[in-house]
């Protein structure tokens, strides 16, 4: 890669609006919020703008709650057979305190919090789970996981390496393991609208969205082959905030991934958005371009909380934003037509304005 050339770094320009406020509480910030969000899809905004409203006409707005944080990355060994494999594995776990001790020569921020391995014939998958601080991670633990290959050769000769990533991570792809092991924030959103809000404001009521949910995004998804997803878009809102404030966006592939629950609770709705695999950070590349760190610093995320909290901050701000967007499309599909009517609108609007 050392001798590819390539053109002239450009940047390529995506409208962007600030919505909100967004109230939000939980455990990592308690306060209403404004959000950018960068996409050429005009009518999420306000989508998520109608959202936000709700949750202002709540006593405690969308309660964000920061279940775990980990990035991943797997290596893949070639051992003699299968129980060269397996006594392999069984060094590494005996050797964990030393194994974190190896990853976090590189950096104070990075630390080894756990290990999953996988045995297929003599192939070894090791899964290293890290803590990463403010930054996303990925640079971060594969630098890890190169002096972890270096070190794991040296104590177990019997096997070879054979590549820095053996998939297992699993990195931009949609897969059950993420959920199941954690890539990235895990947050979890929730929301108590009541009853009169729900007929006010999304013109729909609790119990028309509970059915709905179960038999599109939960169903439907069945049918459709989904892995550890039962949402209708999580991917627009997260792609729109990641654009705005510098994230790889690849990684909405397996940030789509989530479960959108609602229950009817006498009228009132209760709605909450699973977020699992939210890959994302407020320091490191491409955070550092002025329109990210402008944005980040307006978020409240750049360099003012002990190391972590503004990655976390961030993250339960993603997921809020989620909730937003995923409550007001689910409400106006419940409504014949609502959506399109929405779109054409909307879309044609913008398009009439660029061509005068």
């Amino acid at each position: 890669m050392t001798d590819v050339q390539i053109g002239e770094q450009t940047y390529a320009a995506i409208p962007m609006r600030w919505l909100g406020p967004i109230r939000i509480t939980g455990n990592t910030l308690n306060e209403d919020v404004e959000v950018p969000l960068a996409t050429f899809e005009s009518p999420l905004w306000p989508s998520v703008q109608r959202g936000a409203r709700i949750s202002t006409a709540t006593t405690t707005g969308i309660v964000a709650t920061l279940v775990d944080e980990r990035m991943a990355r797997s290596i893949l060994l070639d051992a003699d057979n299968a129980g060269t494999a397996l006594s392999t594995t069984e060094l590494l776990r005996s050797r964990f305190p030393q194994l974190q001790a190896v990853a976090a020569i590189g950096s104070r921020y990075c630390k080894l919090v756990d290990l999953h391995c996988q045995i297929v014939g003599k192939l070894l998958f090791v899964r290293f789970e890290f803590s990463t601080g403010d930054a996303a991670g990925h640079n971060m633990v594969t630098h890890a996981c190169d002096r972890l290959i270096d070190h794991i050769l040296e104590i177990a000769p019997t096997v070879r390496y054979e590549s820095i990533s053996g998939n297992y991570c699993s990195d931009k792809k949609a897969t059950a393991v993420n959920g199941i092991l954690g890539r990235g924030k895990n947050v979890v959103t929730e929301i108590l609208v009541p009853r009169e809000v729900v007929g006010r404001r999304l013109h729909t009521t609790a119990e028309r969205i509970v059915e709905l949910n179960t038999r599109k995004n939960l169903i439907g998804t069945i049918l459709a082959g989904g892995i550890r997803s039962a949402n209708a878009h999580y991917a627009n809102m997260l792609l729109a905030l990641y654009l705005a404030t510098g994230q790889d966006a690849a990684n909405i592939i397996e940030g789509s991934q989530g479960i959108t629950y609602a229950q009817d609770r006498d009228g009132d709705l209760y709605f909450s958005c699973t977020v699992p695999n939210l890959i994302i950070g407020t320091v490191g590349n491409g955070k550092n371009l002025d329109f990210a760190e402008e944005n980040l610093a307006r978020l409240g995320c750049r360099g003012q909380h002990e190391p972590g909290a503004d990655a976390r901050r961030l993250a339960a701000i993603a997921a809020a934003t989620v909730l937003c967007g995923e409550l007001s499309l689910m409400a106006a599909q419940t409504n014949r037509g609502e959506l399109m009517r929405a779109h054409l609108r909307l879309e044609r609007d913008a398009a009439a304005q660029e061509s005068e």
